[in-house]
């Protein structure tokens, strides 16, 4: 597969790395890397020799990284980019593999088994989820279309908690306080009570900041509980969570603006409030060769925004199911697991006030994945799904409604070399609607189609002792891709022109490569490095990049115990410049980053002292504007900041 604008010498980094390593491992003594085991494949399996790429974060380097988000535990661990988020709550949007303003529609977010996307433009909520709660977070790259249908080209990201792991539980209990930078205030509690194959884990929150803007203190607390039994062959639980968050909305900066003063506020009266419920049951069971799970939950989410004389309010409820199965078996020396699944989920949204509206989805899933490992260690891949989606908006002048039945399907195989040495390829499609917000604000003579994708990959994978490392090449040629032109004919033209409408063809392609080196029992490296072109393929927009997509990303972390009790961690993020505007007339700057945390454990308690942004850098990660040259919408990042903790574990 050939990679434009991709140097030879940076193409073949994987394969120089891959001979290189073994020479020097056999020089190097220290202690082995750990197995990597997923779920992003809806069952638990090894990942080696698995027909794709999963990135794996535990709750171990969460810890280590001092993260107190989901998505700031992605961006530094994996140097995924994130774009700030307007609210002071935390959260980011993360983007997989270049979908810029669209990537939240284009990725997947799975929480203990449960979908949490939603199905307007309004992001998913990350920040919300308890960090302390995490057991691990497993980015799929690229297409899971299959295992989770619509929207999941650019990948998904799996999120288990330490009650939904499945593990033995065991009594335990952790306290957390806080306080830090731009008034930082944070109380973070855990708790497991267990017996016998009962366990209840309890957890609370909340955090205080001024944040580092005028106009941007938030507030964010949470509680939840997950009870559970189990045996050798069931599993059966109930869970609950809800967080709030109250916030400052300061709004945008213009480059004069920002250049002067990047803590200012042009909104100082605007505020907004979100409140989350989630409820869920869930059960597995073993009977015999078959695997058998179900994971069903319920969302709720009211959001208030204010400004001076208006008001925007909605509230969304959302019901998901999932039913999966796999069934192994042994065909002389060659081993199968099927897969089989049912997702289904409604979504429902109610805009309050005189121009309100009230907008509906619903979707059902089928799929069916076979995998068949030869005695050779060849593993053949094949997997279909079926979905039929049916949208609708009523603002009560013209209801709209979209309804469509979609396929995705995809080959994959993987093949040994040597006992360290994996090689994989695969082959799909992949798929997603407009969502609500889009497909009811476009082109009025112009029906809004839906997008595809054909996606190619092929990966190497070496694993041996203390060195891990994978590099992923792929490619994906997206159909009618759907997004937001603010110069396209739409509702309100030709007054205030823009609208939703399918693009002219487009391409994701880039290498992604990501090493583990564990030194010694007391030092450990890592690297994820890409490499991502997100163009325009034909049309008058032809070549050039799309709006928010960096071309490279890096980071670097290391972890050092230098004696018992003591340890530092760190690491350097760097992202690169962007555009945000389809004629790639503007341009936001690249950035580095630099974090460390430095924690010494006395006997029960952890003492930690960290700094994020470590060299004060200004930089932003969201801008939305481009005027007379000059990059405008601006919304800008801390400086400096630090953080001291203390955690007490029982």
């Amino acid at each position: 597969m050939k990679i434009r604008n991709l140097r030879a010498p940076v193409a073949a980094l994987p394969l120089a790395v891959l001979v290189a390593f073994p020479l020097h491992a056999q020089t190097v003594a220290s202690s082995n890397l750990p197995e990597t085991v997923v779920t992003a494949t809806r069952f638990a399996e090894p990942l080696a020799s698995l027909p794709l790429g999963v990135s794996v974060i535990s709750a171990e380097q969460i810890r280590a990284s001092g993260a107190s988000t989901v998505n700031e535990a992605v961006m530094k661990l994996l140097g995924v980019p994130g774009r700030q988020d307007s609210y002071g709550g935390g959260d980011y949007a993360l983007d997989l593999r270049g979908f810029g303003t669209t990537s939240d529609s284009n990725q997947v977010v799975v929480l203990d088994g449960v979908r949490l996307n939603e199905a307007d433009l309004g992001g998913t909520r990350l920040a919300g989820i308890p960090i302390d709660t995490v057991e691990r977070i497993e980015v799929l790259r690229g297409s899971g279309s299959v295992l989770y249908g619509e929207g999941a080209t650019g990948g998904v990201i799996v999120i288990t908690t330490q009650a939904g792991n499945g593990s033995a539980r065991r009594n335990s209990a952790t306290l957390y306080g806080a306080v830090g930078s731009n008034d930082l205030r944070e109380l973070r509690a855990n708790a497991t009570v267990a017996s016998g194959g009962f366990s209840l884990d309890l957890h609370g929150q909340r955090r205080e900041t001024d944040n580092h803007r005028d106009n941007f203190r938030s507030e964010t607390d949470g509680a939840g509980f997950t009870a559970q039994w189990s045996n050798d062959t069931l599993r059966l639980g109930l869970r609950h969570d809800r967080d709030a968050l109250d916030t400052g909305l300061p709004g945008s900066l213009t480059a004069t603006q920002y250049a002067a003063n990047p803590r200012q506020t042009t909104q100082p009266n605007n505020c907004a409030s979100i409140r989350n419920e989630r409820s869920g049951v869930f059960a597995e069971a073993m009977l015999g060769s078959w695997q058998l799970g179900m994971d069903a939950g319920s969302r709720d989410k009211a959001l208030a925004s204010v400004r001076p004389g208006s008001v925007y309010a909605y509230d969304v409820e959302a019901q998901q199911l999932a039913l999966k199965a796999r069934h192994t078996s042994q065909w002389g020396a060659a081993r199968n697991a099927l897969v089989i699944g049912h997702d289904r989920g409604e979504w429902d949204r109610v805009v309050q006030g005189a121009f309100g509206s009230v907008a509906g989805q619903t979707a059902r899933g089928w799929y069916l994945k076979d995998d068949l490992t030869l005695a050779s260690g060849t593993r053949l891949s094949a997997g279909v799904r079926t979905e039929k989606l049916a949208k609708n908006v009523d603002d009560g002048f013209a209801p709209v409604q979209l309804s469509e039945r979609e396929t995705a399907w995809e080959l994959g195989v993987s093949q040994p070399l040597t006992s360290a040495t994996t090689v994989w390829a695969r082959v799909g499609n992949s798929f997603r609607l407009a969502n609500v917000d889009e497909f009811s604000f476009t082109n009025p003579a112009v029906l809004i189609r839906p997008q595809t994708s054909r996606d190619l990959e092929a990966g190497a994978r070496w694993v041996q002792g203390a060195y891990k490392l994978e590099a992923r090449l792929y490619r994906s040629n997206l159909t009618d891709e759907i997004g937001y032109d603010r110069n396209a004919v739409g509702p309100n033209s030709p007054l205030f022109p823009g609208a939703n409408i399918n693009f002219d063809p487009t391409r994701r392609q880039g290498l992604e490569i990501d090493g583990d080196w564990k030194l010694s029992t007391t030092l450990s490296l890592g690297a994820r490095v890409a490499l991502r072109r997100s163009t325009f393929r034909e049309g008058p927009y032809s070549g050039k990049d799309v709006p928010l997509a960096p071309r490279r990303t890096l980071a670097l972390r290391a972890d050092w115990v230098p004696m018992a009790g003591h340890r530092l961690s760190g690491g350097v993020n760097f992202v690169g410049s962007q555009h945000p505007d389809f004629a790639n007339v503007c341009r936001m700057p690249a950035y580095t980053t630099a974090d460390a945390r430095y924690a010494v454990q006395v006997k029960n308690m952890e003492l930690s002292f960290g700094v994020n942004n470590l060299f004060d850098r200004d930089f932003y990660t969201q801008a939305f504007g481009c005027v007379a040259g000059q990059t405008s919408s601006i919304y800008p990042e801390a400086g400096r900041t630090f953080t001291a903790a203390l955690r007490m574990s029982f």
